[in-house]
């Protein structure tokens, strides 16, 4: 199964979306954004820049 996009209103009224695996545990999740347009173009986002990130890291 394919992983998932969830988009859901949080507790204090504003939008944020999950990314879930296909097993269905959660690998990452938003900021809370004012409006759901902009939740969906943060989705929209990751969905665009995700794929060919590098990673930095910060451990050392």
């Amino acid at each position: 199964m394919a992983g998932k996009f969830e988009l859901y209103e949080d507790k204090s009224g504003g939008f944020r979306f999950r990314l879930k695996a296909g097993n269905g545990e959660i690998i990452a999740s938003s900021e809370s954004y004012k409006t759901k347009a902009a939740a969906e173009n943060g989705i929209e986002s990751v969905k665009k820049n995700a794929g060919d990130a590098t990673v930095d890291d910060q451990t050392s």
